[in-house]
This record gives structure tokens, sequence and C-alpha cells, in this order.
């Protein structure tokens, strides 16, 4: 299923969560005060709307409640990430991110609501969009420009199976390192004979042009 999101705040990091996030077939809302920021972003997004992110109306206009994810990518600007998040939060999005410049925001965007708070020196734009763009990654890791890793959740068909059976390496193309095995909390190598369970996290390698394929099971 196609995924909405509302990117608030084009700067670096922003500009590229929403092209990653429309590469990647969702549709895309990205706001701005900035018109030129947002005309750059033809082509690039599915809609653009010139608003002051720190007005609670101009805030409340934008349709948000319509939306699966609303990322606030203003990490220079609080007051104006407080306001996104707490409309978001009042009209039930179901997932809020925020970005953040210090611990301190960081604590304050989670106490009013934000489900996940980003600092862009750990999380690149891309890496955002591959785990926000999908229903099973947990966290991805870019290895080179052709190499990457996934933690993921097992794709709902592949529950109740084994390595042996699914034959991921040929079928999709991934190598499975290791799961993460909830009892002891550590992770380890895979029996090939042993069944896949829904909550098994998965640490996986495969090449980037996979990754699609993979989200669109």
């Amino acid at each position: 299923m196609k995924k909405t999101i509302a990117v608030l705040g084009l700067g670096k990091y922003g500009i590229s969560l929403a092209k990653s996030m429309y590469e990647m077939g969702a549709d895309v809302l990205v706001v701005d005060n900035n018109r030129d920021k947002l005309k750059d972003m033809d082509g690039y997004c599915t809609a653009a709307v010139c608003a002051d992110l720190t007005n609670e109306d101009e805030v409340e206009m934008l349709g948000l409640k319509n939306m699966d994810i609303v990322a606030i990518a203003m990490g220079g600007n609080l007051s104006a990430s407080i306001m996104s998040v707490a409309v978001a939060k009042e009209l039930k999005v179901p997932l809020i991110v925020a970005k953040s410049s210090s611990d301190r925001m960081t604590s304050i965007l989670k106490k009013i609501g934000a489900n996940k708070v980003i600092v862009p020196e750990e999380y690149g734009g891309e890496q955002s969009a591959r785990i926000l763009a999908s229903d099973t990654f947990l966290d991805y890791f870019k290895v080179d420009e052709n190499l990457c890793m996934v933690e993921m959740l097992p794709i709902p068909k592949w529950v109740g199976k084994n390595m042996i059976e699914l034959n991921l390496r040929k079928n999709y193309k991934i190598n499975v390192i290791a799961y993460m095995n909830h009892k002891t909390g550590h992770w380890k190598t895979i029996d090939p004979a042993e069944p896949l369970e829904a909550d098994n996290e998965l640490l996986i390698v495969l090449e980037r042009d996979q990754l699609n394929r993979i989200n669109k099971q």
C-alpha cells in the first residue's frame, strides 16, 4: 500500500527525505515558508504548500490527519517543531517523526508526542526514507553504493517457513546473516531448519536495487 507523508521543512535533511520517499513511490506533501525551495521540489513531490509552520492555524490547514507519516524536519527551529508535532499528535497521525539538533530538543519532542526523533548526523534522509517507506524495515545501513544491510521483520508469507523452504538467496537475492533472539536479547546465527516467527528480527545483506522488491511483497 502506498504511503502518504508530509515533510515539514526543506533543509538538507527534509529535501533528501522527501525526494527519497517520492522515488520509492510514496505520496509526498512538502511544506516550507520559502517559495524558492518549494519550486525546486517540482518533480520530486506530489504537492507543495507554502506555510508558516510556527502558526497553528496554518499548520492545522495542511490536512495532516490524512497522512500516514508526518516528518518535522526543522531541527533549527524548536518553536515550529513543537507546534507541528503537537498538531500532528492531536490529529492522531499514526507516525510522527521529528528532526532534532540537541539532546534537550530530543527530550522535548519525545515528551510532546514524536514517535521517533532523528539526529541527522546518525540518520540521513535516504536512510530514514528506507525505514519509513516500509512496513517491515526496522533499520537500514548503507555499506556502499551497491550493498546495504537491513534489520527487518519477516514478510508475512515467510512466517512459519524455514530458510531451506524460503531459499531467500535464490528467490530474493538476499543473505540472512542473523536474527534477534528475544529471550536472550542477543543476535544469533539462524538455524536453516528453524521456522521463522513473526517477531523474529532478521539482519540481512542485499544489493540496494532489491530493496523496492522486498517493500512490494
